[in-house]
């Protein structure tokens, strides 16, 4: 997993609560456990005016020229701004596969759903609550400038503006360490490789038939 831990990037508001994985990545794309190739389908329903499906090439489907991710000025986005309850639904990984393969490396809301919370830092998105007036000051800002900016320093969990103003955000320390480092549940695993290797190592010499 990629190592979070400082970068600046343009923010695309995505005004509407109760987003759900159904929203972020349909049911039809879920056959696929490759982690990669999701992003041209996020938010498929929206950003599209037919019905995608696996494996369809996207570049000349009819777009939904209203839809925020198709709008030119939030082109390369890499900061989703939304609201409360973000990522609610079931419990599917592929979302914030989606997200990450995209291009997005954080999430900026009110809320979010445990589940879809828990598994962003899994797969290197870091979501950050702020609360309701820091979101609407932010939707504001967005709104009145057409190349508003953050950057995202993990390490000492701040957002800055554009204008010097910093925003400090909450983080699990466990899963911070983790996304500093680029640690998924493999990789933290793999740290211990050594010694899991001793223990099967001793155990074939103290339990041979186990291994007959």
């Amino acid at each position: 997993m990629e190592k979070f831990v400082r970068f600046e990037g343009l923010v695309a508001p995505l005004d509407r609560a109760n987003v759900d994985t159904d929203a972020i990545i349909p049911m039809q794309f879920l056959k696929s456990i490759r982690r990669s190739g999701f992003g041209p389908y996020l938010f498929d329903r929206w950003r599209y005016l037919d019905v995608g499906e696996p494996g369809m090439e996207c570049t000349d489907r009819p777009r939904n020229a209203d839809f925020v991710l198709n709008l030119p000025r939030y082109a390369g986005a890499s900061i989703l701004l939304a609201r409360e309850n973000f990522g609610c639904g079931s419990s599917r990984e592929h979302a914030p596969w989606a997200l990450r393969d995209y291009g997005f490396r954080a999430i900026l809301a009110e809320s979010f759903a445990d589940i879809f919370f828990n598994n962003c830092f899994k797969n290197g998105l870091l979501p950050i609550v702020l609360s309701a007036e820091e979101v609407d000051a932010l939707f504001s800002s967005v709104e009145a400038s057409p190349d508003f900016r953050l950057t995202v320093d993990l390490s000492a969990q701040t957002l800055t503006r554009p204008d010097g103003g910093v925003i400090a955000f909450d983080v699990d320390p466990f899963r911070k360490e983790c996304l500093l480092n680029g640690w998924d549940d493999i990789g933290l695993t793999l740290r211990h490789a050594d010694e899991i290797r001793r223990f099967e190592d001793d155990r074939k010499a103290k339990q041979p038939w186990l291994f007959a």
